[in-house]
């Protein structure tokens, strides 16, 4: 198959888009986010924040943020966080908040799984915060339990590539058990 070339822009990567949310200004806010992944097999995340966003300095002052993994019926709420800032608009009453026991960071009651994490490290890219983020506690609706793990396909994340919005679709295998490939053998 031949190839061609595109734009080096990292956005062509299909990621999940999540909801971070921190406690910014005494009120929950939420930011969407595409720059969201995992760092190791450890319990870590990262995420990327602009320097100048209100999410970013919630987090810098309290050292913890939520992630929330949006479904498509969050999709409107979700791009509405996208296009206003925490400094202008009140994004409290964009979901149904609820904290851990110390009140740490918000997370969205509707939102099929959360992830409560505590910033371990922070760097600087051009004009951008990395944070990375142990995760103190995970959450997830039980209805989307499967064999006590939680189910991809019944979370339903949204996915981004490019300017689009994506569903999961359906699994096609399980990682490191997906047979029919002999490196022995020739084609």
């Amino acid at each position: 198959m031949n190839k061609i070339v595109v734009s080096n822009y990292p956005m062509v990567s299909p990621s999940p888009i999540v909801l971070v949310g921190a406690q910014a200004g005494g009120k929950a806010n939420y930011a969407t986010v595409g720059a969201f992944g995992v760092v190791c097999q450890g319990p870590i995340f990262y995420i990327s924040l602009k320097h100048t966003h209100h999410t970013t300095k919630g987090v810098l002052a309290t050292g913890y943020f939520s992630v929330n993994l949006p479904n498509d019926a969050l999709l409107p709420r979700t791009d509405y966080c996208g296009k206003v800032s925490g400094r202008d608009t009140d994004k409290s009453a964009v979901f149904d908040s609820f904290y851990d026991e110390a009140g740490n960071a918000p997370m969205i009651r509707e939102s099929p799984m959360n992830y409560l994490c505590k910033v371990i490290q922070q760097t600087a890219v051009r004009d951008f915060d990395v944070f990375f983020g142990e995760i103190i506690k995970t959450f997830v609706n039980e209805d989307c339990v499967l064999d006590g793990k939680p189910d991809p396909v019944k979370i339903a994340p949204v996915l981004g590539m490019g300017a689009a919005y994506y569903d999961l679709g359906r699994p096609i295998g399980d990682v490191f058990r997906v047979t029919g490939y002999d490196s022995e053998r020739e084609d």
